[in-house]
């Protein structure tokens, strides 16, 4: 069939069902059917339905000459709520991507100076994020409503962080990350150490799922995850809390936490930026 042929209303509503990645893949075809694929009314499904109110959020205002190029506008992190929260979309799907700071966590005794102290760091998306001058009470949470993502999706909840060079106690012991939503829990452990690459990360993912398996072939019981720390593109460190499912529909709170309090060592040198969820990858990447 000729897709020119179509009627240019008819054509955008079929692209309209697709994703985004379909309509710009699909626009290469023909001069024709490029018009109705970057038509506003085919971009505007890919929007999500209160786009218009997260606009009202954002602490500076976007300039956009179509809903193609808003769309695309907003596939970059912008700050929203007051800068206390940054907002994206994810290219290939359009579906809701947030990052809590620093500020939106709850921190154990993170308003003592004595043991945390608030200052900006020049690569951080947000006006300030806190480093821990020492503690043995270590307890990082955050929580969002399940209203503010994207519905029928998978998400991942990390949170961002760096180790200053004089960082100390924070391998001793792992760590315990738990992500809750209404019933369901997801946990693992993790050591609070840097791995340089994502090479690294699967490596040493590798070797604590041979662990593992080695472990309850001995019959030990309580097994959490291992996860690791692994160095990202902007030079932060992502460390992953654990996944969930947003079905969508109910408004239920996303509850995510990062601690370590059996011990009763000192540690320090952690900084904290703040907590990011975003859509699960698939197994194959596309690019636009």
């Amino acid at each position: 069939m000729n897709l020119d042929l179509l009627p240019d209303d008819c054509f955008a509503h079929i692209l309209s069902l697709t994703s985004p990645i379909d309509a710009c893949r699909i626009s290469l075809v023909s001069s024709s059917i490029r018009i109705s694929a970057n038509s506003d009314n085919v971009w505007e499904k890919f929007l999500p339905p209160d786009y218009q109110q997260i606009l009202t959020r954002l602490r500076h205002p976007l300039i956009f000459s179509s809903k193609k190029h808003l769309f695309f506008r907003l596939c970059n992190p912008h700050l929203i709520d007051g800068g206390l929260k940054t907002f994206s979309l994810e290219k290939t799907t359009g579906k809701k991507q947030y990052m809590l700071s620093a500020r939106e966590l709850n921190i154990a005794w993170a308003d003592n100076p004595l043991f945390w102290s608030w200052k900006p760091f020049p690569t951080s998306r947000f006006v300030e994020a806190v480093e821990l001058r020492t503690i043995w009470w270590l307890e990082i949470q955050g929580m969002i409503n399940s209203g503010m993502l994207s519905p029928k999706t998978t998400y991942e909840c990390y949170v961002i962080v760096k180790f200053v060079d004089r960082a100390y106690g924070l391998d001793f012991l792992p760590s315990k990350v738990t992500v809750e939503i209404g019933n369901v829990k997801s946990e693992g452990n993790v050591y609070l150490r840097q791995y340089e690459s994502k090479k690294q990360c699967l490596e040493t993912l590798w070797y604590s799922n041979r662990m593992e398996l080695v472990l309850r072939s001995m019959a030990f019981r309580g097994i959490m995850e291992e996860r690791v720390a692994c160095k990202r593109e902007d030079g932060w460190i992502e460390i992953e809390l654990g996944s969930f499912y947003n079905n969508g529909g109910d408004d239920l709170e996303v509850k995510m936490s990062l601690k370590e309090v059996t011990g009763t060592h000192l540690k320090g040198g952690l900084v904290v930026e703040g907590i990011e969820l975003r859509p699960k990858q698939q197994t194959t990447t596309n690019h636009m």
